[in-house]
């Protein structure tokens, strides 16, 4: 069986054998040798070789050990066996773990040592067997349904049924071979010659394991060409929310029928024809192209992967399915170009940069491309960034300069991009020149001198009405001569009051009575200044008075007032 399948075999090899001590009358047993652990899907099978002196009735038994046991076990299928091997399926539960096997030989009472033992995992050291095809024939084309390696319920490629690869070998009539990689286990294989014999073999394999060896060969002929062929060139388009699916045919007065089926079905072993389904508004279509809403399946569609098939039909002759389409509906998302706006700073130009309509594609970061360039010349300027602030600086003063952007999606399983905007044009602004900066200078040394005067006469002011000076008013010191208006931003309050005193010369005056008013008067009151010191222009030591002396008399006491003070009172 092992050299029909033609595969190469792992051996473990154990130890040297272990020689029993000699026994009377007889040749010593020895272990077996050679020991072999192969493998192929969930077929497991134990071989080793018997020694020169294992001839007669000598048996064979294997015991196994596995995961956190401590005694030997004997193992299924494996006990007395006359032959150089054994089948030790029954431990498939062990797949995925570590177990260690040892034979011995026996004959009547007497046996051999163990031999040292063998330890392994079982997936590690298993071959992949052949896969199994079932073949369909239209009249071009051959459809392969493919069966994974093991069986629905094997245990060695249970998580790995849907993981595995398929090479095809295709040939016509003993010649043109042609060899097809698939990672699903249908296909139809197109483009062939109706009433035609074909023929082809299978391997699987897969990722960073050994391929299986080919199954055996399968031939299949075609049939005779139908009078409608299956619509070709199968898309689909997406616009304004809606998909639209679109096809060629040449033949006239015929209806077509669309269908599709979740693309993860073809990744699960078996015949899934029956789960095809009729497309929305894409049945007795009688042209080459239907609408149908992004919603279809329920609102879950624009994440999904479909493919989808088309077929004519024409009274009772109804064409075979066209080629399958993958509709991926994420790459199928129509992205608008962006929105523009641009802003002259001085010699600079700030761009911002806005998507529209971004429901589609809102789970995606969006690069944008900016290509800006000088009006006048062709020289461009180009930008990706993740940033929607674009700003160009240093560039020429009064001169335009035009920009326009486009929309990336670039993501680990697709790219997309939108149409270029369209371009924004804008001129710089004239900015600061060396004659701005000349005339600024000339006016802050000419505004200098007035600035410090006009600081000096506000210093002066501050220290004049918050800190007075000490010394007696000058009128007093000059003699009740006339004071001049210190300060006229005094209130209202501190504002100058006059006392005036007229005394006229005695020498003029002949009547008694006034001459009883003057004496009354000799001694009058003073004024009231900052040092609140009395004051008078009479010397009572003298007697006489000049008519000089008369004239001065005469004068107008003029009192200043900075703060209010009480009225006089008269001399004791």
């Amino acid at each position: 069986m092992f050299a029909h399948l033609g595969l190469t075999t792992l051996f473990l090899v154990a130890g040297a054998p272990w020689v029993l001590p000699a026994t009377a009358g007889r040749t010593n047993l020895q272990c077996p040798a050679d020991i072999e652990v192969y493998i192929i899907d969930d077929t497991f099978t134990l071989r080793w070789t018997r020694s020169a002196e294992s001839i007669g009735n000598v048996t064979f038994s294997a015991e196994y050990q596995g995961p956190e046991m401590y005694d030997w076990i004997k193992l299924p299928g494996c006990q007395y066996i006359t032959s150089t091997k054994c089948d030790f399926s029954s431990l498939k539960k062990y797949a995925y773990e570590q177990i260690k096997l040892r034979v011995r030989a026996e004959e009547g009472n007497d046996t051999s040592p163990w031999c040292a033992p063998v330890s392994f995992i079982p997936y590690n050291q298993a071959h992949i067997g052949p896969p199994k095809v079932h073949l369909e024939a239209e009249d071009k084309a051959i459809i392969l349904n493919i069966s994974p390696p093991g069986t629905e319920d094997s245990v060695m490629w249970k998580m790995d049924r849907s993981n595995f690869k398929y090479s095809i070998v295709i040939w016509k009539n003993s010649s043109s071979i042609k060899t097809i990689e698939i990672t699903s286990s249908r296909i139809t294989i197109n483009d062939l010659l109706p009433e035609t014999t074909y023929c082809l073999k299978v391997k699987a394999g897969l990722l960073l394991k050994r391929t299986s060896i080919y199954s055996p060969v399968y031939c299949i002929n075609t049939t005779v060409e139908n009078k409608l062929p299956p619509p070709k060139n199968i898309r689909v388009i997406s616009k304004n929310q809606r998909y639209i699916l679109t096809w060629n045919y040449t033949h006239e007065n015929v209806v077509f029928q669309a269908q599709w089926l979740p693309a993860y079905f073809k990744k699960i072993p078996g015949d899934h024809s029956g789960r095809w389904t009729q497309i929305p508004n894409c049945e007795n279509v009688r042209t080459t192209e239907c609408v149908f809403p992004y919603d279809a399946r329920g609102g879950g569609i624009q994440k999904e992967i479909y493919s989808v098939r088309v077929h004519a039909s024409r009274g009772n002759n109804t064409s075979f399915w066209s080629e399958e389409e993958e509709l991926n509906m994420e790459r199928l998302i129509t992205i608008p170009p962006p929105v523009i706006t641009m802003k002259p700073i001085n010699n600079s130009l700030r761009v911002d940069v806005g998507s529209q309509n971004k429901s589609e594609y809102q789970q995606y970061p969006l690069t944008y491309e900016i290509i800006f360039w000088e009006n006048t010349l062709n020289a461009e300027r180009k930008v990706v960034e993740v940033s929607t602030d674009f700003t160009f600086s240093n560039l020429k003063l009064l001169t335009v300069y035009c920009v326009k952007a486009r929309a990336l999606i670039l993501d680990q399983a697709w790219n997309s991009s939108s149409n270029f905007s369209t371009p924004v044009c804008v001129k710089t602004r004239p900015g600061s020149s060396p004659r701005t900066w000349l005339i600024a200078g000339v006016c802050i040394v000419l505004a200098v001198p007035v600035v410090l005067s006009a600081v000096s006469i506000l210093l002066k002011l501050i220290r004049y009405v918050f800190f007075p000076s000490s010394k007696a008013p000058s009128t007093i010191n000059e003699c009740f001569s006339e004071q001049p208006l210190k300060n006229l931003l005094l209130s209202t309050s501190e504002e100058q009051t006059e006392r005036c005193f007229i005394i006229e010369d005695t020498d003029t005056i002949t009547t008694v009575e006034e001459t009883n008013q003057i004496e009354d008067h000799k001694t009058y009151n003073s004024q009231t200044s900052q040092d609140s010191g009395n004051y008078s222009n009479e010397d009572e030591n003298s007697g006489e008075r000049t008519s000089e002396e008369l004239r001065q008399a005469r004068s107008c006491v003029t009192e200043q007032s900075m703060t209010p003070h009480p009225p006089p009172y008269p001399p004791p």
